[in-house]
């Protein structure tokens, strides 16, 4: 599943394009009332004659911000792309839904036709991701479940602290709680952990603040790392140009076999499951206390 850096980065790849484009219309495709939350005649209305003025992202979603403050919220879910396409470009198989857009800035006429228009086509392959028109107060409302950035600069490690001390999970658990931390999933999740020497079976309410602020540089250290290196591409996931991410080849030890020596020790790597997800760490440098 696409985590923080992943959206961050189609986010970064598509901004040049879309931002100023006009929504002209949208085009249905193979089931897209398994992706939309409103019907298609619905959101097909509702979505023309905007202009995207920003393009966001919090946590996993990422947001199309029109002119009235309305956005197009979309979540990738595990196999979601978004890819731009020339309007003549046959759509090919699992694709739901396009928008059709006109921009006002010369763009390549590989992507644009005579008339300035192009298509931003959303595929996806097990149809598990959401696409949703938010006004403005409903965007502050879903938004404001979420917890805070994990690379923002004014969390407060006390105050996580605080909050992680009330919690009863184990701490890869409470990770994975999109309410205590937005963006972050199981890659990431395993390797922070592992950078800050924790166990992910460790309860929550047992570290103290020293290990939750290493465990907070370790999550900006690693989650600034796969931005810079596009992203983790295991199967699925491109970025807004197609091309995949290359962080996959500095994983420490998310996706490793059990046994496989640690990059720091050499002990073998042991695998666990934990909320329902496989979580693999060092029992060396990383022990339960």
């Amino acid at each position: 599943m696409p985590e923080l850096p992943e959206v961050e980065t189609i986010r970064r790849t598509l901004a040049p394009v879309l931002i100023g484009a006009l929504v002209i219309g949208a085009l249905r495709g193979e089931h897209p009332e398994d992706i939309l939350l409103d019907p298609w005649p619905v959101f097909a209305r509702r979505v023309r004659r905007h202009r995207i003025v920003a393009l966001e992202r919090r946590g996993k979603y990422l947001a199309a911000r029109f002119e009235d403050g309305d956005r197009l919220v979309i979540h990738l879910g595990m196999t979601g792309e978004l890819r731009l396409s020339h309007p003549a470009t046959a759509p090919g198989k699992h694709c739901h839904l396009a928008l059709v857009l006109r921009s006002l800035r010369p763009l390549p006429p590989s992507l644009v036709d005579q008339r300035q228009r192009f298509l931003l086509r959303y595929l996806d392959i097990r149809r598990f991701g959401r696409i949703a028109l938010l006004d403005q107060a409903s965007w502050e409302t879903f938004t404001a479940r979420l917890g805070p950035e994990p690379l923002d600069p004014t969390l407060d490690p006390r105050a996580l602290w605080s909050r992680l001390r009330e919690r009863r999970t184990a701490i890869k658990a409470a990770l994975l709680d999109q309410a205590l931390l937005a963006g972050i999933g199981n890659i990431y999740a395993d390797e922070a952990l592992y950078q800050a020497r924790l166990h992910p079976a460790r309860r929550c309410q047992t570290l103290s603040l020293d290990e939750v602020e290493r465990l907070l540089v370790a999550l900006c250290t690693v989650l600034s790392a796969a931005i810079e290196n596009a992203g983790t591409t295991i199967r699925d996931y491109r970025d807004g140009q197609g091309r995949a991410g290359s962080f996959q080849s500095r994983l420490q030890v998310y996706g490793k076999p059990a046994g496989t020596p640690c990059p720091r020790c050499g002990t073998g790597l042991a695998r666990i499951r934990i909320a329902g997800r496989s979580s693999v760490f060092c029992p060396r440098c990383q022990p339960l206390h």
